[in-house]
């Protein structure tokens, strides 16, 4: 990364014992675009970048998919955190982010997922199979990187022609858990990051089943603050953030 993207300003903030602050009357905002993977971990972890820095962050979750095409057609984000490298690498090869800003955050993990009150936890990709499983939910593969991995697993566990016919499709992965967590689905193949919900039992899948969900960011170039985005992604994947990160799930950059 260049050092033209830092500001002075910025970097004292994030340096402990510093008494450098972005004015509180006037707070710098950055608009973050990030996969709804990240809907828990960055709960924890904007409001300790917002206190180093004074800075305000605004959070937009979603697919993946559904927010990159948003930026693609201008929408006013600073920030996009991916669930999937290639879709950071797809804009930035149309000219839609800062090249010097990409970076690896995160590798992701599925997990397979279901209600406490649902009777009988869920260990195996077969069980989905039991005639006690009428509705399965992944979020919708055509544009949600979790969904897709989800349907990778599911065919590389030679239950997928069972399990088809039960699927439910969430828009992102976070709607996909809201379907377990409201029975309106008995199971769900979800993000590792948010299974932890309260009333939500799970298990991990063997990665091995689907192709790695490398997750990579970048700021956007029609970004009005990029140093400010790029001082949130340093603090993401800094001594302030890795450990949180890692606490949600993920596997952390130099792990994969």
């Amino acid at each position: 990364m260049r050092s033209r993207w830092l500001l002075p300003l910025v970097l004292a903030a994030l340096v402990p014992g510093t008494s450098t602050r972005v004015a509180a009357a006037d707070p710098p905002t950055i608009t973050v675009f990030a996969a709804a993977d990240l809907a828990f971990v960055f709960r924890e972890l904007v409001p300790k970048f917002e206190h180093a820095t004074g800075a305000k962050v605004t959070l937009v979750l979603g697919s993946t998919g559904n927010l990159g095409r948003q930026i693609e057609h201008g929408a006013p984000a600073d920030v996009f955190f991916a669930a999937d490298q290639r879709f950071v690498d797809e804009l930035l090869a149309k000219g839609a982010l800062i090249a010097e800003s990409r970076a690896l955050y995160a590798q992701g993990r599925l997990a397979l997922a279901s209600a406490r009150t649902a009777g009988g936890k869920l260990t195996a990709l077969a069980q989905l199979r039991e005639p006690r499983i009428r509705r399965v939910a992944i979020a919708n593969p055509a544009h949600a990187p979790y969904g897709k991995a989800a349907a990778e697993a599911l065919r590389a566990a030679g239950v997928w022609d069972a399990v088809a016919p039960k699927l439910v499709y969430g828009e992102n992965i976070r709607q996909a858990l809201q379907f377990v967590e409201s029975g309106a689905a008995e199971a769900g193949i979800v993000a590792l990051s948010i299974a932890g919900a309260p009333g939500i039992e799970s298990v991990p899948i063997d990665p091995a089943l689907h192709a790695p969900l490398n997750q990579a960011v970048a700021v956007v170039r029609r970004s009005a603050r990029p140093e400010l985005g790029l001082a949130f992604i340093q603090f993401v994947n800094g001594p302030e953030g890795r450990p949180i990160m890692k606490r949600y799930g993920f596997a952390l950059p130099g792990e994969f």
